[in-house]
Protein backbone atom coordinates (compact mmCIF):
# COMPACT_ATOMS: atom_id res chain seq x y z
CA UNK A 1 0.00 0.00 0.00
CA UNK A 2 1.06 3.56 -0.51
CA UNK A 3 0.60 5.91 2.48
CA UNK A 4 1.62 8.96 0.46
CA UNK A 5 -1.91 8.83 -0.95
CA UNK A 6 -3.58 9.20 2.42
CA UNK A 7 -3.31 12.95 2.92
CA UNK A 8 -5.24 15.64 1.13
CA UNK A 9 -2.48 18.24 1.48
CA UNK A 10 0.63 16.22 0.72
CA UNK A 11 3.68 17.83 -0.80
CA UNK A 12 6.70 15.55 -0.49
CA UNK A 13 10.22 16.82 0.15
CA UNK A 14 12.18 17.33 -3.04
CA UNK A 15 15.42 15.54 -2.21
CA UNK A 16 16.82 13.50 0.61
CA UNK A 17 19.09 16.37 1.57
CA UNK A 18 16.20 18.76 2.10
CA UNK A 19 15.63 20.25 5.52
CA UNK A 20 12.36 19.20 7.14
CA UNK A 21 10.64 21.38 9.72
CA UNK A 22 7.92 19.93 11.92
CA UNK A 23 5.55 21.94 14.10
CA UNK A 24 3.65 20.38 16.98
CA UNK A 25 0.89 22.74 18.13
CA UNK A 26 -0.23 21.43 21.50
CA UNK A 27 -2.41 22.69 24.31
CA UNK A 28 0.48 22.96 26.77
CA UNK A 29 3.47 23.41 24.46
CA UNK A 30 4.52 24.48 20.97
CA UNK A 31 7.41 22.44 19.62
CA UNK A 32 9.48 22.97 16.46
CA UNK A 33 12.11 20.54 15.21
CA UNK A 34 14.41 21.23 12.26
CA UNK A 35 16.14 18.16 10.82
CA UNK A 36 17.59 16.58 7.70
CA UNK A 37 18.43 13.06 6.57
CA UNK A 38 21.99 11.90 7.11
CA UNK A 39 23.91 10.05 4.42
CA UNK A 40 23.67 6.89 6.51
CA UNK A 41 20.42 4.89 6.24
CA UNK A 42 17.85 5.34 9.03
CA UNK A 43 19.75 8.31 10.38
CA UNK A 44 18.29 11.73 11.10
CA UNK A 45 20.26 14.84 11.93
CA UNK A 46 18.54 17.16 14.42
CA UNK A 47 19.60 20.70 13.53
CA UNK A 48 17.46 22.83 15.80
CA UNK A 49 14.77 22.59 18.47
CA UNK A 50 12.36 25.24 19.71
CA UNK A 51 9.88 24.71 22.53
CA UNK A 52 7.70 27.17 24.38
CA UNK A 53 4.52 27.31 26.44
CA UNK A 54 1.39 27.28 24.33
CA UNK A 55 -1.17 30.07 24.38
CA UNK A 56 -4.34 30.41 22.34
CA UNK A 57 -4.79 26.64 22.05
CA UNK A 58 -7.45 24.64 23.86
CA UNK A 59 -8.09 20.92 23.48
CA UNK A 60 -5.58 20.79 20.65
CA UNK A 61 -7.48 23.44 18.66
CA UNK A 62 -6.45 27.05 18.04
CA UNK A 63 -8.99 29.31 19.75
CA UNK A 64 -7.04 32.58 19.66
CA UNK A 65 -4.93 33.10 16.54
CA UNK A 66 -3.01 36.12 17.87
CA UNK A 67 -1.81 34.28 20.98
CA UNK A 68 -1.14 31.07 19.07
CA UNK A 69 0.91 32.92 16.44
CA UNK A 70 2.95 34.57 19.18
CA UNK A 71 3.76 31.19 20.78
CA UNK A 72 4.58 29.60 17.42
CA UNK A 73 6.82 32.52 16.52
CA UNK A 74 8.80 32.18 19.73
CA UNK A 75 9.38 28.45 19.20
CA UNK A 76 10.37 29.02 15.56
CA UNK A 77 12.86 31.74 16.52
CA UNK A 78 14.49 29.39 19.03
CA UNK A 79 14.84 26.65 16.41
CA UNK A 80 16.13 29.08 13.77
CA UNK A 81 18.72 30.53 16.12
CA UNK A 82 19.92 27.08 17.14
CA UNK A 83 20.15 25.76 13.57
CA UNK A 84 21.08 28.90 11.65
CA UNK A 85 18.34 28.04 9.14
CA UNK A 86 15.47 30.31 8.10
CA UNK A 87 12.19 28.39 8.21
CA UNK A 88 10.09 28.70 5.06
CA UNK A 89 7.71 25.76 5.25
CA UNK A 90 6.50 23.27 7.87
CA UNK A 91 4.59 20.04 8.31
CA UNK A 92 2.07 20.41 11.14
CA UNK A 93 0.36 17.94 13.44
CA UNK A 94 -3.36 18.16 14.11
CA UNK A 95 -5.40 16.86 17.06
CA UNK A 96 -8.52 17.72 19.01
CA UNK A 97 -11.85 16.14 19.85
CA UNK A 98 -13.19 17.41 16.51
CA UNK A 99 -11.21 14.64 14.81
CA UNK A 100 -13.44 11.78 13.65
CA UNK A 101 -12.78 8.56 11.78
CA UNK A 102 -14.95 6.15 9.82
CA UNK A 103 -14.64 2.99 7.76
CA UNK A 104 -15.87 2.74 4.18
CA UNK A 105 -15.43 0.63 1.05
CA UNK A 106 -14.70 1.89 -2.44
CA UNK A 107 -14.63 0.14 -5.82
CA UNK A 108 -13.28 0.77 -9.35
CA UNK A 109 -12.93 -1.17 -12.58
CA UNK A 110 -9.35 -1.89 -13.69
CA UNK A 111 -8.54 0.36 -16.65
CA UNK A 112 -6.91 -2.44 -18.63
CA UNK A 113 -7.72 -5.95 -17.31
CA UNK A 114 -5.15 -7.50 -19.68
CA UNK A 115 -2.32 -5.69 -17.89
CA UNK A 116 -1.09 -5.45 -14.31
CA UNK A 117 -2.75 -3.19 -11.74
CA UNK A 118 -0.78 0.05 -11.57
CA UNK A 119 -0.25 2.86 -9.12
CA UNK A 120 -2.74 4.94 -11.13
CA UNK A 121 -5.44 2.30 -10.57
CA UNK A 122 -4.82 2.45 -6.82
CA UNK A 123 -4.86 6.26 -6.95
CA UNK A 124 -8.25 6.20 -8.71
CA UNK A 125 -9.60 3.80 -6.11
CA UNK A 126 -8.55 5.95 -3.17
CA UNK A 127 -9.80 9.09 -4.89
CA UNK A 128 -13.16 7.35 -5.13
CA UNK A 129 -13.06 6.86 -1.34
CA UNK A 130 -12.91 10.63 -0.87
CA UNK A 131 -16.36 10.98 -2.43
CA UNK A 132 -18.16 9.83 0.71
CA UNK A 133 -20.86 12.30 1.81
CA UNK A 134 -19.56 14.65 4.50
CA UNK A 135 -21.10 17.65 6.28
CA UNK A 136 -19.91 20.94 4.81
CA UNK A 137 -18.02 21.80 7.98
CA UNK A 138 -15.79 18.71 7.78
CA UNK A 139 -12.72 18.01 5.66
CA UNK A 140 -10.82 14.80 4.91
CA UNK A 141 -7.34 14.67 6.44
CA UNK A 142 -6.32 11.05 5.74
CA UNK A 143 -7.52 8.22 3.51
CA UNK A 144 -5.84 5.05 4.77
CA UNK A 145 -6.32 1.75 2.89
CA UNK A 146 -6.77 -1.28 5.16
CA UNK A 147 -6.76 -4.02 2.53
CA UNK A 148 -7.74 -4.61 -1.08
CA UNK A 149 -10.16 -7.04 -2.74
CA UNK A 150 -9.48 -8.07 -6.33
CA UNK A 151 -12.25 -10.00 -8.12
CA UNK A 152 -13.58 -11.19 -4.76
CA UNK A 153 -10.18 -12.25 -3.39
CA UNK A 154 -9.72 -10.32 -0.14
CA UNK A 155 -6.87 -9.72 2.31
CA UNK A 156 -4.55 -8.24 -0.32
CA UNK A 157 -2.18 -5.60 1.07
CA UNK A 158 -0.26 -4.62 -2.07
CA UNK A 159 -2.30 -4.89 -5.31
CA UNK A 160 0.37 -3.37 -7.58
CA UNK A 161 1.45 -5.86 -10.25
CA UNK A 162 -1.56 -8.17 -9.80
CA UNK A 163 -4.18 -8.87 -12.47
CA UNK A 164 -7.91 -8.34 -12.13
CA UNK A 165 -11.06 -6.76 -13.50
CA UNK A 166 -12.56 -5.25 -10.36
CA UNK A 167 -10.69 -3.78 -7.37
CA UNK A 168 -12.16 -2.79 -4.02
CA UNK A 169 -10.62 -1.45 -0.82
CA UNK A 170 -11.62 -1.17 2.81
CA UNK A 171 -10.58 2.32 3.82
CA UNK A 172 -10.13 4.19 7.10
CA UNK A 173 -10.97 7.89 6.66
CA UNK A 174 -9.96 10.59 9.15
CA UNK A 175 -11.74 13.95 9.05
CA UNK A 176 -11.56 17.20 10.97
CA UNK A 177 -13.41 20.48 11.25
CA UNK A 178 -12.63 22.68 8.26
CA UNK A 179 -12.40 25.76 10.51
CA UNK A 180 -9.82 24.09 12.78
CA UNK A 181 -7.72 23.19 9.72
CA UNK A 182 -8.10 26.69 8.27
CA UNK A 183 -6.92 28.28 11.51
CA UNK A 184 -3.74 26.20 11.35
CA UNK A 185 -3.07 27.54 7.86
CA UNK A 186 -3.88 31.10 8.91
CA UNK A 187 -1.49 30.95 11.85
CA UNK A 188 1.36 29.83 9.59
CA UNK A 189 0.51 32.40 6.92
CA UNK A 190 0.80 35.23 9.44
CA UNK A 191 4.41 34.18 9.94
CA UNK A 192 4.99 33.90 6.17
CA UNK A 193 5.43 30.15 6.49
CA UNK A 194 3.95 27.62 4.07
CA UNK A 195 2.18 24.52 5.37
CA UNK A 196 3.27 21.56 3.19
CA UNK A 197 1.31 18.88 5.04
CA UNK A 198 -1.08 18.33 7.95
CA UNK A 199 -0.82 14.98 9.75
CA UNK A 200 -2.87 13.47 12.55
CA UNK A 201 -0.67 13.64 15.64
CA UNK A 202 -1.21 10.02 16.68
CA UNK A 203 -0.05 8.86 13.23
CA UNK A 204 3.03 11.07 13.49
CA UNK A 205 3.86 9.83 16.99
CA UNK A 206 3.50 6.25 15.76
CA UNK A 207 6.23 6.85 13.18
CA UNK A 208 8.61 7.93 15.94
CA UNK A 209 7.95 5.45 18.76
CA UNK A 210 6.54 2.21 17.28
CA UNK A 211 8.71 -0.46 15.69
CA UNK A 212 7.70 -2.46 12.62
CA UNK A 213 7.55 -5.59 14.80
CA UNK A 214 5.10 -3.94 17.20
CA UNK A 215 2.89 -2.77 14.34
CA UNK A 216 2.91 -6.27 12.86
CA UNK A 217 1.85 -8.23 15.96
CA UNK A 218 -0.62 -5.56 17.11
CA UNK A 219 -0.11 -2.52 19.31
CA UNK A 220 -2.06 0.46 20.63
CA UNK A 221 -0.31 3.80 20.95
CA UNK A 222 -1.77 6.24 23.49
CA UNK A 223 -0.34 9.74 23.14
CA UNK A 224 -1.32 11.72 26.26
CA UNK A 225 -0.71 15.38 25.56
CA UNK A 226 -1.85 18.49 27.37
CA UNK A 227 -5.37 18.88 25.96
CA UNK A 228 -6.10 15.59 24.19
CA UNK A 229 -5.27 11.90 24.38
CA UNK A 230 -4.85 10.28 20.96
CA UNK A 231 -5.06 6.57 20.18
CA UNK A 232 -3.71 4.71 17.15
CA UNK A 233 -4.07 0.94 16.77
CA UNK A 234 -1.89 -1.10 14.39
CA UNK A 235 -2.08 -4.71 13.27
CA UNK A 236 -0.28 -6.42 10.36
CA UNK A 237 1.66 -3.17 9.86
CA UNK A 238 -1.58 -1.36 9.01
CA UNK A 239 -3.21 1.49 10.89
CA UNK A 240 -6.56 -0.01 11.88
CA UNK A 241 -8.13 2.55 14.20
CA UNK A 242 -7.72 6.13 15.40
CA UNK A 243 -9.53 8.00 18.13
CA UNK A 244 -9.18 11.16 20.22
CA UNK A 245 -10.71 12.25 23.51
CA UNK A 246 -10.28 15.49 25.43
CA UNK A 247 -9.13 14.27 28.86
CA UNK A 248 -5.36 14.62 29.21
CA UNK A 249 -2.45 16.16 31.08
CA UNK A 250 -4.01 19.58 31.60
CA UNK A 251 -6.80 17.96 33.60
CA UNK A 252 -4.19 16.44 35.90
CA UNK A 253 -2.61 19.88 36.36
CA UNK A 254 -6.01 21.47 37.02
CA UNK A 255 -6.78 18.84 39.67
CA UNK A 256 -3.55 19.75 41.46
CA UNK A 257 -4.22 23.44 41.04
CA UNK A 258 -7.71 23.36 42.55
CA UNK A 259 -6.97 20.61 45.05
CA UNK A 260 -4.05 22.48 46.61
CA UNK A 261 -5.15 26.04 45.90
CA UNK A 262 -2.02 26.99 43.93
CA UNK A 263 -1.45 28.87 40.68
CA UNK A 264 -1.19 27.05 37.34
CA UNK A 265 2.59 27.33 36.97
CA UNK A 266 3.11 25.92 40.48
CA UNK A 267 0.75 23.02 39.79
CA UNK A 268 2.60 22.16 36.57
CA UNK A 269 5.99 22.33 38.30
CA UNK A 270 4.84 20.16 41.19
CA UNK A 271 3.36 17.61 38.78
CA UNK A 272 6.63 17.28 36.87
CA UNK A 273 8.98 17.26 39.85
CA UNK A 274 7.06 15.23 42.44
CA UNK A 275 4.11 13.66 40.65
CA UNK A 276 3.37 9.93 40.68
CA UNK A 277 0.52 8.26 38.82
CA UNK A 278 0.59 5.15 40.99
CA UNK A 279 1.06 5.01 44.76
CA UNK A 280 3.15 1.82 44.53
CA UNK A 281 5.75 3.65 42.41
CA UNK A 282 6.73 5.88 45.36
CA UNK A 283 9.88 4.44 46.92
CA UNK A 284 10.51 7.35 49.30
CA UNK A 285 7.59 9.47 50.51
CA UNK A 286 9.52 12.73 50.59
CA UNK A 287 8.13 15.98 51.94
CA UNK A 288 8.31 19.08 49.74
CA UNK A 289 7.18 22.70 50.02
CA UNK A 290 5.02 24.82 47.74
CA UNK A 291 5.37 28.62 48.19
CA UNK A 292 2.23 30.30 49.51
CA UNK A 293 0.25 32.81 47.45
CA UNK A 294 0.33 36.55 48.33
CA UNK A 295 2.25 36.17 51.57
CA UNK A 296 0.45 33.04 52.77
CA UNK A 297 2.38 30.28 54.50
CA UNK A 298 4.05 27.64 52.30
CA UNK A 299 2.17 24.39 51.76
CA UNK A 300 3.89 21.28 53.10
CA UNK A 301 3.08 18.15 51.14
CA UNK A 302 4.20 14.55 50.64
CA UNK A 303 4.43 12.64 47.36
CA UNK A 304 1.77 10.18 48.51
CA UNK A 305 -0.78 12.96 49.16
CA UNK A 306 -0.02 14.45 45.73
CA UNK A 307 -0.45 11.00 44.22
CA UNK A 308 -3.93 10.77 45.73
CA UNK A 309 -4.86 13.77 43.56
CA UNK A 310 -3.11 12.56 40.40
CA UNK A 311 -3.94 8.84 40.38
CA UNK A 312 -7.76 9.07 39.98
CA UNK A 313 -7.43 11.33 36.95
CA UNK A 314 -4.76 9.16 35.31
CA UNK A 315 -6.91 6.11 35.99
CA UNK A 316 -9.83 7.87 34.30
CA UNK A 317 -7.68 8.60 31.22
CA UNK A 318 -6.61 4.96 30.96
CA UNK A 319 -10.17 3.68 31.51
CA UNK A 320 -11.49 5.91 28.69
CA UNK A 321 -8.69 4.66 26.46
CA UNK A 322 -9.42 1.05 27.45
CA UNK A 323 -13.12 1.39 26.62
CA UNK A 324 -12.25 3.05 23.30
CA UNK A 325 -9.90 0.21 22.37
CA UNK A 326 -12.55 -2.37 23.31
CA UNK A 327 -15.07 -0.63 21.03
CA UNK A 328 -12.57 -0.78 18.17
CA UNK A 329 -12.67 -4.58 18.24
CA UNK A 330 -8.89 -4.90 18.48
CA UNK A 331 -8.45 -5.27 22.24
CA UNK A 332 -7.70 -9.00 21.84
CA UNK A 333 -5.28 -8.44 18.97
CA UNK A 334 -2.62 -6.37 20.73
CA UNK A 335 0.27 -8.82 20.98
CA UNK A 336 2.70 -5.99 21.73
CA UNK A 337 0.37 -4.41 24.29
CA UNK A 338 0.23 -0.66 24.92
CA UNK A 339 2.78 2.07 24.25
CA UNK A 340 2.40 5.36 26.13
CA UNK A 341 3.95 8.57 24.88
CA UNK A 342 3.40 12.33 25.17
CA UNK A 343 4.32 14.59 28.07
CA UNK A 344 1.93 13.03 30.59
CA UNK A 345 3.52 9.60 30.11
CA UNK A 346 6.52 10.99 32.01
CA UNK A 347 4.58 10.84 35.27
CA UNK A 348 6.31 8.26 37.45
CA UNK A 349 4.31 5.05 37.63
CA UNK A 350 2.16 5.89 34.57
CA UNK A 351 3.14 2.63 32.85
CA UNK A 352 2.51 0.65 36.04
CA UNK A 353 -0.99 2.11 36.50
CA UNK A 354 -1.79 1.61 32.80
CA UNK A 355 -0.72 -2.05 33.01
CA UNK A 356 -3.17 -2.56 35.89
CA UNK A 357 -6.04 -0.97 33.93
CA UNK A 358 -5.35 -2.65 30.57
CA UNK A 359 -4.20 -6.00 31.92
CA UNK A 360 -1.41 -6.21 29.35
CA UNK A 361 2.22 -5.10 28.91
CA UNK A 362 2.79 -1.34 28.82
CA UNK A 363 5.94 0.61 27.95
CA UNK A 364 6.88 4.28 27.58
CA UNK A 365 7.62 5.22 23.98
CA UNK A 366 10.34 7.67 22.97
CA UNK A 367 11.61 8.52 19.46
CA UNK A 368 13.54 5.40 18.41
CA UNK A 369 14.25 3.22 15.39
CA UNK A 370 16.51 5.87 13.86
CA UNK A 371 20.00 7.05 14.73
CA UNK A 372 19.61 10.68 15.79
CA UNK A 373 22.71 12.82 15.36
CA UNK A 374 23.39 16.50 15.99
CA UNK A 375 20.99 17.41 18.80
CA UNK A 376 19.79 13.80 18.88
CA UNK A 377 20.07 13.27 22.66
CA UNK A 378 17.75 16.25 23.22
CA UNK A 379 14.79 14.63 21.44
CA UNK A 380 14.94 11.24 23.16
CA UNK A 381 11.94 12.19 25.25
CA UNK A 382 8.18 11.47 24.90
CA UNK A 383 7.39 15.19 24.60
CA UNK A 384 9.13 15.21 21.20
CA UNK A 385 7.37 12.12 19.80
CA UNK A 386 4.93 14.05 17.61
CA UNK A 387 7.46 16.59 16.31
CA UNK A 388 10.02 13.93 15.39
CA UNK A 389 7.30 11.69 13.99
CA UNK A 390 6.10 14.44 11.66
CA UNK A 391 9.57 14.55 10.09
CA UNK A 392 9.80 10.75 9.81
CA UNK A 393 6.30 10.62 8.30
CA UNK A 394 7.37 13.14 5.66
CA UNK A 395 10.52 11.17 4.80
CA UNK A 396 8.57 7.92 4.59
CA UNK A 397 6.03 9.37 2.17
CA UNK A 398 8.78 10.84 0.01
CA UNK A 399 10.59 7.50 -0.21
CA UNK A 400 7.37 5.67 -1.06
CA UNK A 401 6.40 8.23 -3.70
CA UNK A 402 9.81 7.71 -5.32
CA UNK A 403 9.26 3.95 -5.20
CA UNK A 404 5.98 4.05 -7.10
CA UNK A 405 7.47 6.37 -9.70
CA UNK A 406 10.15 3.80 -10.44
CA UNK A 407 8.76 0.34 -11.27
CA UNK A 408 12.27 -1.13 -11.28
CA UNK A 409 12.74 -0.09 -7.66
CA UNK A 410 9.37 -1.65 -6.82
CA UNK A 411 10.53 -4.98 -8.23
CA UNK A 412 13.84 -4.72 -6.35
CA UNK A 413 11.93 -4.04 -3.13
CA UNK A 414 9.67 -7.06 -3.69
CA UNK A 415 12.66 -9.29 -4.48
CA UNK A 416 14.43 -8.04 -1.36
CA UNK A 417 11.38 -8.97 0.73
CA UNK A 418 11.28 -12.45 -0.83
CA UNK A 419 15.01 -12.89 -0.32
CA UNK A 420 14.73 -11.78 3.30
CA UNK A 421 11.87 -14.21 3.93
CA UNK A 422 13.82 -17.07 2.28
CA UNK A 423 16.88 -16.29 4.42
CA UNK A 424 14.80 -16.35 7.62
CA UNK A 425 13.19 -19.66 6.65
CA UNK A 426 16.56 -21.18 5.78
CA UNK A 427 18.03 -20.05 9.10
CA UNK A 428 15.04 -21.45 11.01
CA UNK A 429 15.39 -24.86 9.31
CA UNK A 430 19.13 -24.92 9.99
CA UNK A 431 18.54 -24.19 13.66
CA UNK A 432 16.11 -27.11 13.85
Amino acid sequence: MFPMLINENIKAINTKSDVIVSLDIGTSKICVVICSQDDKPRSLKILGIGITESEGVKGGVIVNIEKAVSSIKEAIQQAEQQSGIKIKDVVIGIAGDHIESTQTRCIVAISNPNEEITYLDVARLLDDAKKIPLPLERKIIHVIPQDYIIDGQNGIQDPIGMSGVRMEANVHIVTGLATAIQNIYKSAERLNIKVTDIVLQSIASSCAVLSEEEKEVGVALIDIGGGTSDIAIYEDNILRWTSTFSVAGKHVTDDIRYGLGVILSQAERVKKEYGHACISSISSDDVFMIPGISGRKPIELTKSILCQIIEPRMEEIFEIAYNTIRKSGYSNKLGAGIVLTGGCSLLRGADELASQVFGMPVKIGIPAGFVYTGLGPEIENPIYSTAVGLALHTIKKFNESEMVKNPLQQNIKRNDKKSSLFTKMKKFIQEL
